[in-house]
């Protein structure tokens, strides 16, 4: 029995794609699902230490729905850096503005607020509309390449099988050659 502990390296991480349709979904369970996907504790092999986390790309940010009286009660605070430049918007505001923000602001929030944090929020893809340009990574692992690499797989296994089926086949002749 083995007493090893398994730690992830670097080399050993496998990252994918995901989209989420922001369409008629609460933003904080968005924003939940966002940064569980960002963090990676979907995956059994997740590590609190390592940003290990898939991409996600959130698409119709503009039409994501908040609950309650959030759209009135709920306000944005920045602050320009000078005396009384107190600014605030609410997020009806900000939706017509810049929907994304909103999103985005939401995520940040309950990723961790350290170095590892803004990595993985970099990892992440807002836009307002259906559209974006990520087709090609959310393809990944369909095209020529990948099904080449599948069918090489495929086939080791299969002579991997034929060979176990082989030795068991003359293991069986041998011993009914010894019995008689």
């Amino acid at each position: 029995m083995t007493t090893k502990t398994f730690r992830l390296s670097e080399k050993a991480m496998d990252r994918s794609w995901h989209v989420l349709d922001a369409r008629g979904v609460p933003l904080g369970r968005l924003a939940s699902e966002a940064s569980k996907l960002l963090l990676g504790k979907h995956k059994p092999t997740y590590e609190p230490h390592l940003p290990m986390g898939d991409f996600v790309v959130v698409i119709n940010a503009g039409e994501i729905a908040l609950t309650g009286t959030k759209s009135v009660d709920k306000v944005y605070y920045r602050h320009t850096g000078h005396p009384g430049g107190l600014r605030e918007r609410s997020v009806q505001e900000q939706l017509d503005r810049d929907p994304r923000r909103v999103v985005e602001k939401a995520v940040k929030g309950m990723l961790p607020h350290n170095v590892r944090g803004r990595e993985l929020f970099r990892h992440l893809k807002v836009y307002a509309g259906a559209e974006h340009p990520h087709e090609a990574q959310l393809n990944a692992g369909t095209g020529a390449r990948a099904r080449k690499r599948a069918n090489a797989a495929e086939v080791a296994g299969a002579i991997g099988a034929t060979a176990t089926a082989t030795r068991r086949r003359r293991a069986a002749a041998t011993s009914t050659a010894a019995s008689e």
